[in-house]
């Protein structure tokens, strides 16, 4: 788990010196991905850089920049490869030699043998860039499920990468100026997505593809081209057995094995434990291949609603880890510059402020801490899904019956985030003429179309005439129904852009590797293999899931309702958020960018502090694109 960086230019203007000091800058900005070592390498024409977290082979063997014995192969590689081992053997008994232990010089000695079809060989998370000087080509190449990022950015200069927005904008020259329709569609998702990043001229490959760039016989770039190399199986075909205890049992077999191979660690190894199922699933798959006392680490929070310790401790008692708790209590001049600075462009998750916490805490025991992420996406665990079910029963009423139940619903006397979640479903009934991607959008949007109409100043009126949310349409065109088409958006756009994102970002800004057991490749196509009425039943959402973990973990944290790893961001902007958030979102260089308009703002505002109305979703995301603008464009 570290950091690349590196660059391919259209032609030789500076010496090498010079090109390895640049380089040497460029990886500095991402440092802390790879404390232990850092190694830079140019012949002048191509550069790569890299940071390295010393996981698996901890010795100079390791080293990156690495080549091949004639040195025309060069390789970076930020990641780990769960089945390094059995490449290995079939590598060796082909010829190969290796020097040393770690999996990045399988992946080199792989490409020898087989070029770019080492990325099907491939089990793990990854990103990779790749030097050939035999065929004069650059090949970058992305994870399946998006777990590493790699940007990168094509200029008259050349073409420039890395694990992180920061190392390219490191390049003397480089200019940064906001893309206005990423922060179109940032104020839609609360995060930037795929291709797109919020700077102009700065792209994100797209996970599960690679990128070839070939150079002529002059040195110039010749093309470039992004191909998918590996495509997710169609969502929820038909499984031959619906036996639920055979399928329990298979899924219980799948997911051990998914656990075991992430526990290979030449450095101390932990677990998050939110208190959730799918992160005690892996606590508890752990424990059957630990012969010593797991470590765990959970945050907490002061506000009840948000607070899943007392379940943490569940697990953590059953299991006996070693467990440890920090309780989250904001400080907004400590953390906020921090998140801007790490997560690069726009991203107004709010769980990214326990993520960051939570990986501060376990890296004071660990370097390698294992996650339940994916579980939701897999097993269709989000309440929304539910709600999907639900609006689609609607359809077949009148819409005078929809009206009324719309309005009957809207006013349950129900508190916090449930009436939030009713009042949106209640809107949701009445569109069901709108495309499927539109009904969706009452679950996950932060600004959603009819927002935007009211909010938006000069700078982005030009974008009301396109909807953000056609992103989500082709993946709604692929499915069944409403709710296979939402879980397939999710697993494409929400998972890799949001959740990957925050994770790695949060684990890498502390020098920590996480892994996703739960999001295996093999795992996850075998999860998606399960007809929907046997993972999303009238009873339970996750159905599938829980009943395969009833042996394993405890009634009450298997059944009780779901709370999400989310924090108290409304409470904070009536309390300790609220002077910066006025400070900065009626400041006159807020107004003057003319994003949104100072009315719509000042109301937000006023009602969310003065007269108990929840605009926390919309606040955050506007407060984390000010604070962008201040640290990434203004200085």
């Amino acid at each position: 788990m570290c950091g690349l960086t590196g660059f391919l230019l259209q032609k030789q203007s500076l010496n090498i010196a010079e090109l390895e000091n640049r380089l040497s800058l460029m990886v500095e900005t991402i440092g802390y991905r790879g404390p232990d070592d850092q190694g830079v390498w140019t012949d002048g024409k191509v550069g790569l850089g890299f940071a390295r977290l010393s996981i698996i082979d901890l010795s100079t063997a390791g080293h990156q920049p690495m080549t091949v014995e004639d040195r025309s192969v060069w390789l970076t590689f930020n990641g780990e490869i769960y089945n390094f081992h059995d490449i290995r053997t079939e590598l060796e008994n082909l010829g190969h030699s290796f020097r040393g232990r770690s999996d990045s010089e399988v992946i080199l000695r792989g490409y020898i043998e087989w070029g770019d079809e080492i990325l099907h060989r491939l089990r793990g998370m990854f990103a990779i860039a790749l030097w050939d000087g035999r065929k004069n080509r650059l090949m970058l190449a992305r994870d399946r499920i998006g777990k590493k990022p790699l940007m990168y950015m094509c200029s008259d200069e050349g073409l420039f990468f890395g694990s992180e927005i920061k190392t390219i904008l490191a390049w003397p020259g480089v200019q940064r100026e906001p893309d206005f329709t990423a922060i179109h569609q940032f104020l839609t998702y609360q995060y930037v997505p795929t291709p797109r990043t919020a700077f102009k001229g700065v792209k994100k490959l797209p996970a599960g593809h690679k990128m070839i760039v070939q150079l002529d016989l002059n040195g110039k770039i010749a093309s470039s081209r992004i191909e998918r190399y590996w495509r997710l199986c169609k969502p929820r075909a038909r499984y031959s057995s619906s036996n639920l205890t055979e399928l329990s049992d298979e899924l219980v077999s799948q997911l051990d094995e998914a656990v075991k191979i992430r526990m290979v660690s030449d450095v101390p190894l932990g677990a998050f434990l939110s208190g959730g199922v799918d992160s005690s699933a892996i606590v508890a798959m752990m424990a059957r291949h630990s012969n010593q006392s797991i470590k765990t680490f959970s945050i907490g929070f002061e506000n009840d609603e948000y607070d899943e310790t007392q379940y943490a401790k569940m697990v953590a008692d059953r299991y006996n880890t070693d467990h440890h708790v920090f309780v989250v209590k904001p400080n907004a001049i400590e953390i906020l510059p921090k998140l801007v600075h790490h997560y690069n462009e726009p991203f107004a998750d709010p769980s990214a402020v326990p993520s960051f916490y939570l990986a501060k805490l376990a890296k004071q025991h660990v370097t390698v801490a294992l996650n339940g992420d994916g579980g939701d996406e897999a097993f269709m665990g989000y309440g929304r899904y539910r709600s999907m079910e639900e609006v689609s029963r609607f359809d077949r009423f009148p819409r005078s019956i929809r009206n009324l139940g719309s309005s009957l619903i809207k006013n349950l006397p129900i508190p916090g985030w449930k009436k939030k979640r009713r009042r949106r479903f209640a809107e949701s009934l009445l569109v069901d003429s709108q495309p499927p991607q539109h009904r969706y959008a009452f679950s996950i949007t932060a600004f959603g179309d009819e927002h935007k109409t009211q909010a938006y100043a000069e700078a982005m009126r030009s974008h009301l005439a396109d909807s953000a949310l056609d992103l989500l349409s082709p993946y709604f065109g692929d499915a069944e129904d409403l709710v296979t088409g939402a879980n397939w958006a999710d697993i494409h756009v929400y998972l890799p852009d949001d959740l990957m994102v925050k994770v790695d970002i949060a684990t890498m800004a502390h020098s920590l590797e996480s892994r996703s057991p739960l999001l295996d490749h093999v795992f996850l196509e075998w999860a998606l293999t399960l007809p929907k009425n046997i993972v999303l039943n009238q009873q339970n959402t996750k159905a599938i899931f829980k009943k395969a973990m009833e042996p394993y973990l405890p009634q009450e944290v298997l059944y009780r309702p779901k709370m999400g790893f989310g924090c108290p961001v409304d409470h904070w902007f009536r309390n300790e958020l609220k002077e910066i958030a006025y400070d900065s979102l009626l400041s006159e260089k807020f107004l003057s960018r003319k994003i949104i308009n100072e009315h719509f703002v000042k109301s937000l505002l006023d009602e969310h502090c003065y007269e108990n109305k929840d605009h926390s979703t919309r606040l955050w995301p506007l407060l984390m694109l000010e604070l962008w603008f201040q640290m990434w464009i203004d200085n």
